[in-house]
């Protein structure tokens, strides 16, 4: 069989598209070049260049006044082989022979021009002379193209302004206001994976099992499971849930929509719940797909709060389709949603329950391994010093989450650019820690000496109260140079509990107390430099006596409500109790103030030591301290751990370096 000859289009009319209003824009274009044609080959010129040149000259054939406006001047033919008037010797279409009219200028009126023409031929002879002849014409085209051409140009905008509205790209159009907001991500766009997500181990590997179920969902389906309709992942701000989100469409390889809660509120009623049909819709013509509601507490509170003032009507609206979508009659096979939030006590339970949200992913603060592996992933694009310590990193961050550490390492490396280093260094690090905890430091700031003083005994009382007691936080520095809003800070190394002890909160709010009793204790009076510690114990104290129930006089109480029902103008308990409660805080709090003071006074000379040391020095390290008080007591777990990664860590080092000299 003879193959058939295929015609192809040119390279340059690949993809081209024929429209039919490409017609009417021809024939537009067409009419009015006819219009102005013929006007177009008569060259303008003046009474004075046509009296000397022209009619002086006698190459003039005829002159014909047009509807008492305009003079239209006709050149003898034997003369238009003139250099003068070559430029209208031809028409502009066909290149051949124009025989006019040649020139025309505006005449002022009919009479005055007639008197002009008979007094400029004086001279001439009666066969020489030339007398104008007179033409009325009726430019009907000219005539519709004043009232046409407006008429098109507001009907074109019309059209123009109602697709705008109806349609196009972007989502203020009045008519596409009830489409959804969600953004389809392609997967060539995404360029997160899970190699790019650390220190999120536990999270990434459910997220993982819920890529594999859209992936090869036979799998699962085939022993009678149900894929999960979604999973919520919920956490503390920066810890990497929408990082995860994109790693997911990074790696699902399906069609991935993304969008915010506060996409779906508007003005207009009913526009939520419209922009939640319309996205599942476009979710199922696509399954297998993931959606991505990421601050999904925008649309999803609990219903019922403010029901006196109606005001969360639209809201509700739209959680109830999100409800009915995820969970209705109709089925939504192979669509997948995931959502974001750092506000999982305000969300309505008919939202977290099983069938709708079948997983909550608890992504918490990273701990001492996944700081490290968060830091190795932020330090593979900086050009760091070889003898940076990942562990040190790790350990000088304790509470940092996923955000924090990358804003730790460019922080660094503005630092050393700033400095016009090569590398980034260990003091980059610490400068950067110092400044994102701290603020940036105010050397300019006047300080009188009193005042300089009585801040060096205020933090050298936070120092040795912590080194003294178990279940303290142990030191990492001290410093009097002022940054950001204090005058001077104390960094602490927090052991990562998963349970607190009673003994373990007073030794905290007993070392907060421990500047504000150096103050007393040295000075015989206090100052307003301890705000921000008597904010945190007062938090502390009620917390111990009214939420975890470690007050032996209240008893095991908890008025903690984790639902987040109880609204703020209520209490759950009476004033009689109000009144035991804070007796109680306030017993707790004196308490751990008189044992800061005998701390102190037991080790007066070595705190007016480092209070001295602290005046000369400006900033001391643990070192220090331990040159001060000798090494500390106790050891905490991670401490140990710590100082087992360190070892480890020593020993592949070494079996490296006797590796390649045994090669």
């Amino acid at each position: 069989m003879k193959k058939q000859n295929k015609t192809t289009l040119p390279k340059g009319f690949k993809g081209f598209k024929f429209k039919i209003y490409w017609i009417y824009i021809i024939i537009f274009i067409f009419f009015l070049g006819l219009n102005f044609i013929g006007n177009e080959m008569a060259k303008p010129t003046n009474w004075q260049e046509f009296n000397q040149e022209m009619l002086q000259t006698q190459k003039v054939e005829k002159v014909v006044v047009v509807n008492k406006e305009k003079a239209y001047i006709y050149i003898k033919r034997n003369f238009l082989s003139e250099e003068k008037f070559r430029n209208v010797s031809k028409k502009t279409f066909g290149n051949t022979p124009n025989y006019g009219p040649h020139f025309y200028f505006e005449i002022g009126s009919v009479e005055t021009f007639a008197n002009d023409l008979k007094e400029a031929q004086i001279s001439f002879s009666n066969d020489e002379k030339i007398s104008p002849l007179y033409e009325t014409k009726n430019d009907v085209f000219g005539d519709l193209l004043g009232w046409i051409l407006p008429l098109v140009f507001f009907v074109l905008i019309w059209i123009f302004i109602m697709k705008r509205m109806s349609g196009g790209a972007g989502g203020g159009q009045i008519f596409n206001i009830g489409k959804t907001q969600g953004k389809l991500i392609d997967k060539e766009n995404v360029k997160v994976t899970f190699k790019d997500v650390a220190g999120l181990e536990e999270a990434k590997e459910e997220i993982t099992e819920i890529v594999d179920f859209l992936k090869s969902p036979g799998k699962y389906t085939k022993l009678g499971g149900k894929i999960p309709r979604g999973a919520m992942l919920v956490g503390p701000p920066g810890t990497g849930k929408t990082l995860l989100a994109k790693a997911v469409a990074g790696e699902a390889k399906v069609p991935f929509f993304s969008l915010s809660g506060s996409d779906f509120v508007e003005m207009f009623v009913g526009v939520g719940a419209s922009r939640v049909r319309d996205l599942f819709k476009q979710a199922k013509e696509k399954a297998p797909s993931i959606i991505f509601i990421d601050e999904i507490d925008a649309i999803g509170r609990a219903r019922g709060k403010n029901a006196m003032t109606g005001s969360n009507d639209e809201r509700e609206n739209t959680l109830n389709q999100l409800l009915t979508e995820m969970d209705g009659f109709g089925t939504n096979t192979g669509v997948i949603v995931l959502a974001a939030t750092n506000r999982a006590d305000v969300l309505d339970k008919a939202l977290i329950r099983p069938g709708r949200f079948d997983r909550q992913i608890y992504v918490d603060l990273p701990d001492l391994v996944g700081r490290k592996k968060i830091f190795k992933v932020h330090l593979k694009p900086l050009v760091i010093s070889k003898n940076i310590d990942v562990n040190f990193l790790a350990r000088q961050t304790p509470g940092f989450s996923g955000a924090d550490i990358a804003n730790v390492c460019n922080e660094a490396a503005l630092i050393a650019a700033r400095k016009k280093k090569k590398v980034i260094d260990k003091q980059d690090f610490l400068d950067s820690v110092d400044r994102i905890i701290g603020g940036l430091e105010k050397k300019s700031k006047i300080i009188s000496p009193t005042e300089k003083k009585k801040i060096a005994y205020h933090e050298a009382g936070h120092a040795t109260v912590s080194w003294m007691l178990e279940h303290a936080s142990p030191l990492i520095k001290v410093t009097i140079v002022p940054r950001g809003r204090s005058l001077g800070a104390a960094w602490y190394l927090p052991e990562e509990r998963q349970l607190t002890t009673t003994e373990q909160m007073l030794d905290e709010i007993c070392s907060a107390l421990g500047g504000r009793a150096a103050e007393d204790l040295f000075f015989g009076s206090i100052s307003t430099g301890a705000l921000s510690d008597l904010e945190k114990i007062t938090k502390q104290a009620y917390a111990m006596v009214s939420i975890y129930g470690l007050s032996n006089k209240i008893g095991n109480i908890s008025y903690y409500d984790s639902s987040g029902q109880q609204n703020g103008f209520t209490k759950p308990y009476s004033e009689e109790r109000a009144q035991q409660i804070d007796k109680e805080v306030s017993g707790i709090i004196e308490k751990q103030y008189t044992r800061a003071k005998e701390i102190l006074k037991k080790y007066r000379k070595k705190v007016i030591s480092l209070s001295e040391e602290l005046l000369e020095k400006e900033v001391i390290f643990k070192d220090d301290l331990i040159k001060i008080f000798g090494e500390r007591k106790w050891i905490s777990f991670e401490e140990e751990q710590l100082l087992k990664m360190d070892k480890d860590q020593k020993k592949t080092v070494k079996s490296k370096k006797s590796s390649k000299k045994n090669e």
